[in-house]
């Protein structure tokens, strides 16, 4: 009963938005679950549901999945519309950022986990990427030229 009564909570926070513990529980009473708020709380809790803002300005539920995807999305965008130019030498890719983004550019990198890439170092506007060896330096080129596009 728990496991199908979750299921159809994520069913529903994905058709609608839902603001409230009550309003989903009422949504589960139309679908014939006998919920309270606190067996709605508990859910919320183990489904690990968080609350945030949409595109109409109001708070609701959604899953921990959607606000990552939406964070790597958003930091990506981040990363292209603050690097101005991307050049190698040896096993070293240097990329020169607009002025105080080099570190948000040094995070994205480092979040991707490239297994080219030994280490990141970032100063304001320059970050420096340390590759394994040469011959990975244009795989890495070819990977942040498509984060560029």
């Amino acid at each position: 009963m728990k496991a199908t009564r979750q299921k159809a909570i994520l069913e529903i926070i994905r058709q609608q938005d839902i603001n409230t513990q009550e309003e989903l529980a009422e949504a589960l009473k139309k679908l014939n679950f006998n919920v309270t708020q606190a067996t709605v709380s508990r859910d919320i809790k183990e489904l690990r549901l968080l609350k945030t803002l949409s595109n109409e300005g109001v708070y609701r539920y959604t899953m921990v999945e959607n606000v990552e995807h939406t964070l790597d999305e958003r930091f990506r965008r981040i990363f292209s519309e603050s690097v101005l130019s991307v050049s190698a030498a040896y096993n070293q890719v240097v990329i020169r950022t607009l002025s105080g983004s080099a570190n948000v550019a040094a995070e994205m990198l480092d979040s991707l986990g490239w297994s080219e890439v030994i280490g990141t170092l970032a100063g304001d506007n320059t970050v420096l990427l340390i590759v394994r060896s040469i011959d990975d330096v244009e795989e890495i080129l070819t990977k942040i030229n498509e984060m560029l596009r």
